[in-house]
């Protein structure tokens, strides 16, 4: 599990140092124009939305760490070659490689926790990972923007080599990891890559957590760096520094409140849990609402905009520890590959999504933009209530497996085993 944990740090750190500045370094640096830097954007989501429908199945039937190795290789070679690549054609078939082998990564990672983890220290374990990830993030895009200089084009291709290096030093390091339980083609449950979707989709509780997880995606991280940030700037009047604190405060809040929130969330049911989120980011639109359309001072306006970030990471602080074990208690015995990859596959059709649709209304349909997304954030309370009359009660509320052991005076398997 340290490994693990070191390997989700040393990903982030490598993509903190480039993704912030793809689109200035294939539009202006490299000079290709906006259309291309946007076809790169495009690029990644497309790529994921290919890789993910494969790569469950694979994992089921290899394994998540043989999965996670080629997906690092292919990472590496991407990130590489963007930062060698001269023209167009090169930078979109680096892109492909560098997004297909990111969107691997996801599920292959949380399939390595589920595996070295136990129901009672998985919700810690997807915490600890996403505290990491985001340190990795921040600290790789501070350290990567004071290397950057747009005048030099070595500087980016420097970038660029030392996010292959992080992927290749986490190649070393999980090729050092020995899973519990490795899945060989044999012991694959489902015979076919269409039954493994057809059992999935007929987890009625794992359809509605999608349908919820698309939701949570659309409105809060799909909107991060493309409607909200443009309806600050549009509709707030905020300057690309302030832009740049709310971004560092939705970090901050999740690095700082992510282990004081795990002690509260553990104990409380999980679809209340997610419930309570959409209600969090309701008030952070409020917020941003009275940014861009109250008639107070710029100073308040700003401080406004950056609590509205302060408080999605609140809310991401809290989803952390209890959605994606959920989707581990969802799967039924050696399917948490598939299902993690069906989940990572909702995420990445909302990230495609929400920009399209968040960026021109932020822009420019300021009321409608905030009227919207308040709407989305309380449907994600509805949804999540109703997704806990699905729920068993050992699925809602994890920590009644260990209180019904120790109630029927059952000894834990290990002891059994010893």
């Amino acid at each position: 599990m340290r490994r693990i944990h070191v390997g989700n740090a040393l990903s982030a750190f490598g993509l903190g140092f480039t993704v912030p500045y793809l689109y200035v370094y294939v539009a202006q640096v490299r000079g290709l124009g906006s259309m291309t830097a946007g076809l790169v954007l495009a690029v990644f989501a497309v790529a994921a939305l290919i890789v993910l429908p494969f790569a469950g199945r694979a994992i089921v039937r290899r394994g998540p760490l043989p999965v996670l190795l080629a997906a690092l290789v292919s990472a590496a070679l991407g990130s590489l070659s963007l930062g060698l690549a001269g023209n167009a054609t090169a930078v979109l078939l680096a892109a492909a490689a560098l997004g297909a082998g990111q969107a691997v990564m996801q599920p292959a990672l949380a399939t390595m926790i589920v595996d070295c983890s136990t129901a009672d220290t998985r919700s810690r374990a997807f915490a600890t990972q996403f505290f990491l990830q985001n340190l990795g993030l921040g600290v790789g895009g501070l350290i990567g923007g004071h290397l950057v200089d747009t005048t030099r084009v070595s500087s980016f291709t420097l970038l660029f080599a030392i996010e292959a290096a992080m992927f290749l030093v986490l190649v070393a390091v999980m090729a050092t990891v020995r899973m519990p339980h490795s899945p060989r083609m044999e012991d694959a449950p489902v015979p076919s890559a269409r039954g493994g979707w057809k059992q999935l989709l007929g987890n009625r509780a794992m359809v509605q957590l999608s349908v919820l997880g698309f939701v949570l995606f659309f409105a809060c991280y799909g909107q991060f760096e493309s409607g909200l940030s443009a309806f600050g700037v549009e509709a707030a009047g905020i300057s690309t520094s302030a832009l740049g604190t709310a971004l560092a405060a939705n970090t901050l809040m999740i690095v700082v409140a992510q282990f004081a929130v795990l002690k509260f969330v553990e104990r409380r049911r999980r679809s209340r849990v997610i419930a309570a989120v959409g209600l969090i980011w309701a008030v952070a639109w409020v917020a941003a609402g009275y940014a861009g359309l109250g008639h107070g001072s710029q100073e308040m306006a700003t401080a406004a905009f950056v609590s509205t970030y302060a408080l999605f990471g609140l809310g991401e602080a809290m989803l952390s520890p209890t959605v994606a074990p959920l989707v581990a208690d969802l799967a039924p015995e050696g399917m948490a590959g598939q299902y993690n990859s069906a989940f990572a596959l909702v995420k990445q059709l909302a990230l495609a999504v929400g920009p399209a649709v968040g960026g021109p209304m932020g822009a420019s349909l300021h009321a409608p933009y905030i009227v919207t997304f308040l709407l989305f954030s309380l449907g994600i309370t509805a949804l999540a209530l109703r997704l806990g009359r699905r729920l068993t009660d050992v699925q809602d509320q994890p920590w009644l497996r260990t209180s019904r052991v120790v109630a029927r005076g059952e000894a834990p398997a290990e002891s059994l085993a010893a």
